[in-house]
């Protein structure tokens, strides 16, 4: 008897992340609802996969360099003349702050990640990336970008004078984390975040993309 519950558990261990994935497969092939805004070429942006997630790569325009100049306080040089583009990733706050691949993941981190944290945002500068692989490029019309732009700009929290609120944390000198809205949990986690993100700026996308390969899968169902 012990030995058939242990095994009914041990499949069941098992069977749970399959099911996760999935269902994140399938999440990324059914469309969900986004803005009906025109496509366009106006702006090439990309999306930049990590071990656990995707950040958002964009251009580094005067106008995006006069739009995230809060970051610099926080020690993002927003200003350098190198910064080709600006990295814009979403989180869990104890998960993402710690861990920059699976190799620096902390059970306790990882816990609260799975039942539910506070979320927040990571910006970092980056230079030529043309040499850089797991980059996907594609391109959004000027109303798209903006309506993106508004969207990152609503994921963070604020203070009174509508400042975003820095974190101590940083992986190198050239980043800096801040407080963002909503909460980061399993069934929300930083890659649903980004669908969310593309479909609000009037891109195609997946109804829910949960893991990397749901992205990726999503990215090439509906961006091409």
């Amino acid at each position: 008897m012990r030995a058939r519950i242990l095994l009914r558990a041990l499949t069941l261990v098992v069977c749970l992340p399959l099911l996760y994935f999935a269902a994140g497969f399938v999440g990324a092939i059914i469309p969900g609802k986004h803005a009906d805004l025109a496509p366009g070429t106006d702006v090439l942006i990309g999306l930049v996969r990590a071990p656990i997630h995707y950040d958002f790569l964009l251009p580094m325009s005067p106008e995006l360099r006069a739009r995230y100049g809060f970051a610099k306080a926080a020690g993002v040089p927003m200003d350098a003349p190198e910064a080709e583009w600006l990295l814009v990733g979403w989180g869990s706050e104890a998960f993402y702050t710690s861990a920059g691949s699976y190799a620096d993941m902390q059970p306790g981190a990882v816990f609260t990640a799975i039942t539910g944290d506070s979320a927040v945002l990571h910006l970092e500068v980056a230079g030529d990336v043309s040499g850089v692989g797991g980059i996907t490029y594609f391109t959004l019309s000027d109303a798209q970008y903006q309506a993106l732009l508004r969207s990152l700009d609503a994921s963070f929290q604020r203070d009174q004078t509508g400042t975003p609120l820095a974190l101590a944390a940083h992986f190198n000198d050239h980043d800096a984390f801040f407080a963002a809205k909503g909460d980061f949990n399993l069934f929300y986690p930083c890659n649903a975040w980004v669908g969310e993100m593309l479909r609000a700026a009037g891109v195609p996308f997946g109804i829910w993309t949960p893991t990397p390969q749901a992205v990726e899968m999503a990215l090439r169902w509906h961006v091409g």
